[in-house]
């Protein structure tokens, strides 16, 4: 035998072992197959970023950070996330979290220009106030919200103090209910005219004081024994439009409420807004109607007055938006008759520190004892002041309020100067020449 004959057994038994041997491995592997490591799951969207209505950035991510490019521009009401997880712990950041952690971004109704003048004109009015916070809101005649402002200052990327003292990251345009004092006489007056029950000449008798059911409603200043609605409204007759208003029934005066939307919780959907608080009006005695008609007794924030103010410019309520693809609606609440009239009356009646010369304004101040355990505190007050820019065809309602002011605590002191500021800033911004002598 050949040598290369006696290799030829031993080659086809090596294969033979390499067959035996490769079937056993593919058994074993399908039998028993290996444990992949599960793959690693896709990369998290960036997070949704802000912007304002004409496309500047408010809040975006970027390089594993959240960034405000505008600063303390508009914080409050932003809001602010966890420095290392990005997850929305108040503002529109905790509202929006769960789209904004999906990679939805949000463009919003605000106007950088209208926010940045609001809030140097409140900052500065709460700065001389000494007052404990403020808030500045602007609606556009749509109601678009063009402005939010807050005041004190706050930097949503600084150390961050104790929440229960430190309350400049706070919303306060959304998150404080407020009694909104007499700034509610103007929409009172309203109800009274598109009832027929008044008009701005119809006179009541009004002393410095009157008692209902125990309770004394007085007038802070001094003025005539007799006052037409006008001049009710000018003198801020607490006593005067409550005698004039026992002629609308309670359940109308709630009615009109309601659909100012100040007896509801939050105007915009998905945004968080405390809500107002108003008893129903069968809870109502005498006395707490009276209260109510002059704004005392229930609360709203000052989103809430904002809107319903903005029902004066036309008659209709729009409840508020702020996101740019909010859906619109209207509510015809007055006659643009009556809306006008009332209008007219603010503008006659404007308090002298909210005046600008040569614009017609118009406006309301209100000045609201607080609640300071269980009693109306003769200390502590908000200062209040909603009107129009210009009061004869509005371009912008203005609602601004000051919180626990020092010294001054009047709104025709502390508030009307701030409304004054922003209105002379706006019209500015549109171009609105002065009007001539005797229009």
């Amino acid at each position: 035998m050949t040598a290369g004959a006696s290799r030829v057994p031993l080659v086809l038994l090596g294969f033979a072992l390499w067959t035996v041997l490769f079937a056993l491995g593919v058994h074993a592997l399908v039998a028993h197959p290996p444990r992949l490591p599960p793959p690693p799951p896709p990369p998290a969207p960036p997070r949704g970023a802000f912007y304002a209505q004409d496309g500047t950035p408010l809040a975006v991510s970027l390089r594993g950070g959240r960034h405000y490019p505008l600063g303390k521009s508009m914080s409050q009401l932003l809001g602010f996330g966890e420095r290392a997880t990005g997850r929305g712990l108040e503002g529109l950041e905790r509202d929006l979290n769960a789209a904004l952690s999906e990679g939805r971004s949000f463009t919003l109704t605000l106007d950088p220009w209208v926010q940045a003048m609001a809030e140097r004109a409140l900052w500065a009015g709460l700065a001389r106030s000494r007052g404990a916070f403020a808030s500045l809101v602007v609606l556009d005649p749509e109601g678009r919200l063009v402005a939010v402002a807050n005041g004190p200052p706050f930097d949503p990327l600084a150390p961050r103090g104790d929440p229960e003292k430190d309350i400049a990251w706070r919303n306060h345009a959304f998150l404080v209910p407020l009694e909104p004092g007499s700034t509610v006489k103007a929409l009172t007056a309203a109800m009274l005219l598109e009832e027929g029950l008044a008009t701005l000449a119809t006179r009541v008798e009004a002393p410095p004081f009157r008692v209902v059911e125990g309770w004394t409603i007085r007038d802070p200043l001094p003025h005539p024994p007799v006052l037409t609605l006008t001049e009710v409204l000018g003198h801020s007759s607490n006593v005067g439009i409550s005698l004039l208003a026992e002629r609308l029934p309670k359940e109308a005066f709630y009615g009109y409420l309601e659909r100012l939307g100040l007896t509801a919780g939050s105007p915009l959907p998905g945004v968080r807004v405390a809500p107002a608080v108003v008893r129903p009006p069968r809870e109502w005695s005498r006395a707490a109607y009276a209260n109510h008609t002059f704004g005392q007794g229930f609360l709203v924030t000052p989103l809430h007055l904002a809107a319903a103010f903005a029902a004066l410019a036309d008659g209709v309520y729009r409840p508020p938006r702020l996101l740019a693809d909010q859906e619109a609606r209207e509510v015809r609440v007055f006659s643009q008759a009556t809306a006008a009239a009332v209008r007219r009356a603010l503008e006659e009646t404007l308090a002298p520190r909210a005046r600008l010369p040569g614009y017609p304004l118009a406006g309301k101040t209100g000045t609201a004892q607080v609640v300071v355990e269980g009693r109306y505190s003769r200390e502590v007050f908000t200062a209040w002041f909603a009107g129009f820019v210009p009061g004869d065809r509005p371009l912008y309602t203005v609602a601004v309020a000051v919180h626990h002011p020092k010294g001054e605590v009047y709104g025709s002191l502390v508030a009307a100067p701030i409304f004054r500021e922003v209105a002379a800033g706006l019209l500015a911004y549109r171009g609105v020449p002065p009007y001539a002598e005797g229009r």
